[in-house]
């Protein structure tokens, strides 16, 4: 069977309180980056955060954390464009990649576009009642074809989030202008616990997804469970020629104790390897993927 790209959600905007292994400055990013490359996950995306575990915006924040990961390994970087934290318009969201392209320490491999616009309110299940009722993480498709536009420019690849069938149904609409090359590399966002975004974290709602990818087009998929543990669709992915994207951003997998994120990238692994699947290396990934040889600005 084809190999499996893994790739190492490290922290997104989790707190610590669930696990305190989930990493937040780069010196903790870095090393979690390097267990979890040794253990077969070849992607890397990861947040700026504080000490505090706030977000963290700066640019420095990513060059160091950059190019940290690559003095000790060769894995691929997709570092955020701010979720819901950065509402700046297009051109703000995308400065600090902007700023990491001008060095090759620095550059990453992908940029993230996250395609359409979702209501990102975190629900409280016990007391059946949001807890915040205004986070719109806003994506309009203006500002999309300018993250198209930028990301081709750099010869990065495009991380399409799908967040639902009509995220699905505009990335094939970019697909059919050109806006996205193929093969487009989809991440497919289920969403559980405290998140209703997305799909949920169940084989109806990977299935949903999975339905509507347009049959005539080239398009690898990989799966995220955002507050859930996506461990339990692991094989029905890897059994579907799928990737999978986990980490303890997600969700803190308490289930196998405090695990590291780079425990949880083993136990895909052996999950993996138990359906004949490998994970892929690096350079497989790129082929899989095919991705250009980044451009640095001169």
């Amino acid at each position: 069977m084809d190999k499996i790209i893994i790739e190492a959600r490290v922290n997104e905007l989790a707190p610590r309180d669930g696990n305190p292994n989930v990493p937040f400055l780069p010196s903790e990013i870095i090393r979690d980056a390097k267990a979890c490359y040794d253990e077969g996950a070849s992607i890397l995306h990861y947040h700026g955060r504080t000490a505090e575990g706030a977000p963290e915006h700066a640019a420095d924040f990513y060059l160091e954390t950059n190019a940290g990961v690559r003095a000790l390994c060769p894995m691929l970087l997709h570092p955020t464009l701010g979720y819901v934290a950065n509402d700046a318009d297009a051109l703000g969201r995308f400065a600090a990649v902007e700023e990491m392209m001008k060095d090759p320490t620095t550059a990453p491999d992908f940029a993230p576009m996250d395609v359409g616009s979702v209501n990102v309110d975190w629900w409280n299940p016990e007391e059946v009642k949001f807890d915040t009722t205004d986070l719109i993480y806003k994506n309009s498709t203006g500002t999309l074809m300018h993250f198209a536009e930028r990301i081709r420019h750099h010869g990065l690849k495009q991380y399409l989030v799908s967040w639902n069938v009509s995220s699905t149904r505009q990335i094939e609409a970019f697909m059919q202008m050109g806006v996205v090359p193929e093969p487009a590399y989809v991440c497919f966002c289920l969403t559980d616990g405290i998140m209703l975004a997305g799909h949920p974290g169940t084989p109806e709602g990977l299935d949903a997804h999975i339905t509507f990818l347009p049959k005539d087009r080239r398009i690898v998929w990989t799966v995220v469970n955002y507050k859930g543990n996506l461990l339990l669709l692991a094989e029905k992915i890897i059994e579907a020629g799928g990737h999978i994207s986990i980490g303890l951003g997600d969700y803190p997998f308490t289930e196998l104790g405090q695990p590291t994120n780079a425990e949880v990238i083993a136990k895909v692994v052996e999950i993996a390897r138990s359906l004949g699947r490998e994970p892929a290396t690096v350079e497989e990934t790129r082929e899989i993927l095919a991705m250009e040889k980044v451009r640095v600005a001169a």
